[in-house]
């Protein structure tokens, strides 16, 4: 208890010396202000476009595994010129994988194929530069389709090849303004579709990547019928396969290597061939982004750390400006009883408050700057910065006023009286 007491002695001790004091304070402060805003402000703005990044790469799905032509990353000395006479996924491979495959191994296999620069009209409206999108019946649980309004597609309607549509909501907005676009039809490349779901409004993505709203999506065997598939991917819209993981398998390292060896099945490859295929995941991606963000809070925190050093000096040269007007009071209350820790705390406790009190005001700051409108950004303090700020503030705090208490813990006590 009588350890309590004098702690929170001390720390009544520092708060009245800084309010003693309240302009010196202010101006010691405000080192630490600019300091934790610095470095708080550019975590925040890393962790808010990487999260923005990811945000806008949402349209690959979760633990899915694409079938295709090209990988998603190549590595360094990668001889990428071999991968032109790779052929493209097509359907015969699409329905062998689905029949390969472990059956509860997976979620769905979907075959897909994507066309842009399509013109919609509908009456006297239109909209243009928009995407076609063929889908195989199990697309919805490869990939995320929000259907708002209306339904999905039967198994029925996508074997038939009918011609039916999903429509995104920038779509339904130009060619059916006012009435419910359900049930509505319109027309595209000589052929007429009848509206049978609209999408969800997803708005603008940070990085341009494909938005639903944009997007009109057709049985697979109609978009076939439309369109001549390229078996080289060079000539025309190629398809592609993708494969949605178990939740039993959370690495999707069992569901890779089976994909691998039912293609190799498929496309009659030799053991000692290799595979004229790529298996690609998100998470490379993913993972690409989470290291160039690391790389980018590197350097700023350590452009900010420099701001941060000089608030450190300037709480220090302000804690023994301190322990020299004090010198005297020191003095009486050794005199008195005091020990040396009391001293010490008293000194390191002003240090560490004047500090918390300058991280707050940065934070504040930062918090601010996040009301500021950056168009497609969206910036957000997220609870572990804040907490990374203020336990810097109090590391900053400990390492500039430990060597000032230090001194004023080890004063003698007569000869601290005695100074003016």
């Amino acid at each position: 208890m009588l350890t309590l007491r004098l702690t929170f002695e001390s720390f009544v001790f520092a708060w009245q010396a800084l309010r003693s004091n309240l302009l010196r304070t202010i101006l010691s402060l405000l080192g630490v202000t600019v300091g934790i805003f610095a470095i708080i402000a550019v975590f925040m703005i890393v962790d808010s476009l990487e999260a923005n990044v990811r945000q806008s790469m949402s349209f690959m799905g979760d633990k899915v595994v694409y079938v295709g032509k090209w990988p998603w990353v190549f590595e360094p000395n990668q001889p990428w010129w071999k991968y032109f006479n790779r052929p493209v996924p097509t359907a015969r491979e699409f329905r062998q994988l689905e029949r390969m495959l472990t059956p509860g191994g997976n979620k769905g296999v979907a075959i897909f194929v994507n066309k842009g620069g399509n013109t919609f009209k509908a009456g006297s409206n239109s909209v243009t530069d928009c995407s076609l999108q063929g889908v195989s019946y199990d697309y919805r649980n490869v990939s995320n389709v929000p259907v708002e309004q209306g339904r999905y597609f039967t198994l029925q309607e996508v074997d038939g090849a009918r011609p039916v549509a999903i429509i995104g909501a920038t779509i339904a907005e130009n060619l059916y303004p006012g009435i419910d676009p359900v049930g509505q039809d319109f027309k595209t490349h000589g052929r007429h579709f009848t509206v049978i779901g609209v999408l969800k409004k997803e708005g603008k993505n940070l990085l341009g990547a494909p938005s639903n709203d944009a997007n009109c999506l057709i049985p697979y065997n109609t978009f076939a019928g439309i369109f001549a598939l390229s078996s080289t991917g060079m000539s025309g819209p190629s398809p592609s396969i993708g494969v949605k993981g178990a939740d039993t398998d959370p690495g999707l390292l069992n569901l890779e290597a089976e994909m691998q060896g039912a293609m190799r099945t498929i496309r009659g490859l030799k053991p000692r061939e290799e595979d004229n295929f790529a298996l690609n995941r998100p998470e490379m991606i993913a993972s690409l982004i989470t290291k160039l963000f690391s790389v980018i809070g590197l350097a700023g925190a350590v452009i900010g750390s420099f701001a941060m050093l000089v608030g450190g000096f300037g709480i220090a040269n302000i804690m023994f400006v301190s322990v020299r007007e004090r010198t005297n009071i020191i003095g009486i209350q050794k005199s008195l009883g005091a020990k040396n820790y009391f001293i010490l705390f008293q000194f390191l406790f002003e240090a560490v408050f004047l500090c918390l009190l300058g991280g707050a005001a940065g934070i504040f700051l930062v918090w601010l700057v996040t009301f500021i409108p950056l168009g497609d950004l969206t910036l957000y303090l997220s609870p572990g910065n804040i907490t990374l700020g203020l336990l810097v503030s109090v590391g900053i705090g400990v390492v500039a006023g430990i060597v000032p208490a230090v001194l004023a813990a080890n004063l003698d006590p007569v000869i601290a009286i005695r100074a003016k």
